[in-house]
């Protein structure tokens, strides 16, 4: 999109439209027929913008209108701009902004990409409470999102005021957080959920955005599709995203209700989640009403997002955590607690929890435990813990768990009970609640167990990680996540696991499965992923199109004639993502393995132009020029990947292996002891440092490292194997049959550990 009106467009695009009675609009799905038979030309649905709706659908219209859809983006006026610009001023590491207005502009006065003072026009209000932030454009059709944001709270809440999202950092100019950077783009990073129907429209060879909207907020074309055959045929042809069927009862002698009939599909969870989910997009060609994996991958369980059991840590929204919970399982769907128009709860208070859940049994004393009317007596209390992000916005987790203060105590893990019982330990609260509910889940098996296990290296990590993937009644988003932890270490027995998944199981595991395959070998991974380029999701297709690139060999002529299809498709995606440096970089890494190693370098090169603190494309690039011999080149490549991201233990572990081959041995341990420091909880780091002091002839000390290592990552497989061969080198066969049968015991059908076992036996005098 170009100029600051930010025009309305109506873009030529296709909707998937359901009716009420699940019918098929003439010409189906898509699009109506002009005409019959072979000669029948099926025309697109265009968006025509929401206010074409009004008309017919007031209700509606007036229930959306000033909800946080209808306030997601507004031009910049007195009536959408809620900040103080009466001069006010904001001072934030050493920098002092002031916000003002002239000749009927709003405007800002802060620091620029350059870190100099500068001045800009705010073009765009950009959502509305508990927290507005502002737009300003910048050349090349680029909007950027200012963070210093308006606290809109009431000043009695500690409201009306400027304050920074980053306000315990000292983010500046040179930050890949300032406000300038990609990380604060709207087109990139904002705009796909705050207006309808965005087209990013990047050019990577421009570098420019020429993207569009065809309304500025969030209006019913976003959720419903393009109306304008509805608008001119609103009998025969009925908008997409039909009201979820079936009504919620209780069975006799029941005290949580059931939907009847239960719930046909997920469709509007998964419109709703395009934009309510931590996710990566792939395509904006997406309508309302398509699967999610069709533009989108959903975020898993990732460590550093969702503590061990799923709860909620990072800003993750909604998507990730209902599909863990019970009511996801029961076939309840967004709108069954929320109103869709108006995005307020349907019932206030706990009356909206009674709708399924019997109040005489759970609205009372009886069942939460405490007193009165205070803390802890609501649902959400106990049920849906908030986290607070952009420092003013609590967020409720979404998967309705049962409190588990025990697992706290084992794992780590937070707890409602202490998140108002602060003064008390977890052991407390479990003691409390184990005694007010002794026939209750405390101490009973939980996922959270083989999560943990897999993030701590435990000796028992695979084998649980496998019992959490093969377990059925395990949440789709769970099993997934423990696929793509076993991916770290792979053995026969997580091969066997994913054999049996990816044939028939949940889209979302056969895509972490998919992932888990890039391990294999070139050789092995045709007879796993074949079939999946011509799968429905694109996701899926995507996948394993990266995936099978290095084995078009092993597939035959047709097969291979999907691959094609399916790495189109492919570079679609990344030039999609070319923004960005993760779609450069994947680019870049696509053209390397295809052998264009030309193109490869400068993809490379173009992604640390543009992205320098992005520390895989240093890395990469090193590789390609130590192809070429390239070594000293490559060593001055990892150097300035260091010095422009020295948090990154990534770089300085590169750079200390390149300097190993250069043979710059005090210099490349510094650089490999400095990735371990910055990444303490990584195995790999602590065993390369381990093997690295054996190389060099200090066996002791790399005895001692590994040693070090194994016992802080007993499941760390790399390293027992270092350990079990470097006794047995050293004549110590005792000690390498010890580490070697901790091998089989972690993985029983090893065909290497087992023979490192015989060899260790026949060698038993």
């Amino acid at each position: 999109m170009t100029g600051k009106a930010f025009p309305s467009v109506a873009v030529l695009a296709a909707i998937l439209l359901v009716g009420c009675a699940n019918e098929e609009p003439p010409g189906g799905a898509g699009g109506v027929a002009l005409s019959t038979g072979e000669n029948a030309i099926l025309v697109q649905a265009d968006y025509v913008g929401g206010e074409l709706c009004a008309a017919c659908h007031m209700d509606e219209a007036e229930l959306w209108r000033g909800s946080h859809h209808d306030l997601a983006m507004a031009a910049a006026s007195p009536a959408s701009i809620s900040g103080d610009f009466d001069d006010a001023q904001f001072t934030y590491n050493g920098i002092t902004s002031e916000f003002f207005v002239r000749d009927g502009v709003y405007r800002v006065r802060t620091d620029g990409p350059d870190g100099g003072l500068t001045e800009y026009e705010i073009t765009h209000a950009f959502g509305v409470e508990p927290l507005q932030q502002y737009l300003a454009e910048f050349p090349d059709g680029r909007y950027q999102v200012l963070n210093i944001a308006w606290d809109s709270r009431s000043a009695d809440e500690g409201g009306q005021r400027w304050f920074h999202l980053y306000p315990d950092e000292a983010v500046d100019h040179e930050d890949p957080l300032h406000w300038t950077g990609d990380f604060y783009n709207w087109n990139s990073t904002c705009a796909e959920c705050h207006s309808t129907n965005l087209h990013k429209n990047y050019s990577p060879e421009e570098d420019r955005f020429e993207t569009t909207f065809s309304s500025i907020d969030v209006d019913c074309e976003s959720c419903h599709g393009p109306g304008s055959h509805h608008v001119q045929a609103p009998e025969e042809v009925p908008m997409g995203l039909a009201a979820a069927t079936g009504q919620w009862q209780f069975p006799e002698g029941a005290v949580i209700a059931q939907r009847v009939p239960p719930l046909a599909d997920r469709t509007e969870l998964e419109t709703c989640a395009q934009c309510h989910s931590r996710r990566s997009q792939f395509s904006d060609e997406f309508q309302p009403g398509d699967p999610l994996l069709d533009g989108f991958q959903p975020s898993l369980l990732d460590e550093g997002l969702y503590h061990a059991d799923g709860q909620i840590l990072d800003e993750v929204y909604v998507y990730g955590s209902f599909l863990q919970s019970p009511m996801h399982a029961a076939g309840v769907t967004c709108s069954d607690c929320h109103e869709p128009h108006s995005t307020q709860l349907r019932v206030q208070g706990d009356a909206l929890c009674a709708q399924c859940h019997q109040a005489s049994v759970y609205l009372g004393p009886q069942h939460h435990k405490h007193p009165g009317d205070g803390p802890g007596t609501a649902c959400v209390d106990c049920h849906m813990p908030s986290e607070t992000y952009m420092v003013v916005d609590p967020r409720r987790d979404h998967s309705f768990r049962v409190p588990r203060p025990d697992l706290s105590v084992s794992l780590g893990t937070p707890n409602a009970c202490n998140g108002c019982h602060q003064t008390e330990g977890a052991q407390w609260a479990a003691d409390t609640v184990a005694a007010w509910f002794p026939e209750g889940r405390s101490g009973t098996p939980h996922y959270a167990e083989a999560l943990h296990a897999a993030r701590q290296w435990s000796g028992d990590r695979g084998s649980r990680l496998t019992a959490l993937v093969d377990d059925p009644a395990a949440p789709a988003i769970v099993r997934a996540t423990a696929l793509s932890l076993l991916s770290a270490q792979l053995d026969d027995r997580a091969l066997q696991t994913v054999e049996a998944v990816i044939q028939n199981d949940a889209p979302l595991v056969q895509l972490a499965a998919l992932g888990l395959i890039e391990n294999l070998s070139p050789d092995d991974r045709a007879g796993f992923a074949q079939r999946f380029l011509t799968h429905p999701l694109r996701a899926l297709r995507l996948a394993a199109a990266r995936v099978l690139l290095p084995s078009r060999e092993q597939l035959s002529a047709r097969r291979q004639s999907d691959l094609d299809a399916a790495l189109e498709e492919y570079w679609a995606a990344q030039r999609f993502n070319s923004d960005r440096a993760e779609g450069r970089f994947n680019s870049a890494s696509t053209l390397a393995q295809l052998g264009r190693l030309e193109e490869a370098t400068e993809a490379f090169e173009t992604t640390i132009e543009r992205a320098p603190w992005f520390t895989a494309a240093y890395i990469n690039l090193a590789d390609l020029l130590r192809r070429y011999g390239r070594e000293q080149e490559a060593e001055a490549l990892l150097r300035q990947a260091v010095e422009n991201n020295d948090g990154d233990p990534s770089g300085h572990f590169a750079l200390g292996l390149s300097l190993v081959r250069s043979e710059q041995l005090e210099a490349a341990m510094e650089a490999l002891q400095h990735a371990a420091d910055l990444a303490p909880d990584e195995p790999y780091y602590q065993y390369v440092i381990g093997i690295a002091l054996n190389s060099t002839g200090e066996r002791a000390a790399a005895l001692q490292r590994l040693r070090e290592a194994h016992a802080r990552f007993p499941g760390h497989r790399d390293t027992i194997v270092a350990l079990a061969t470097i006794h047995r080198d050293g004549g110590e066969v005792d000690e390498a049959r010890q580490y070697a049968e901790r091998l089989l015991e972690m993985s029983p059908a090893d065909p290497s550990a087992r023979a490192l076992l015989d060899e260790l036996n026949a060698a038993t005098p």
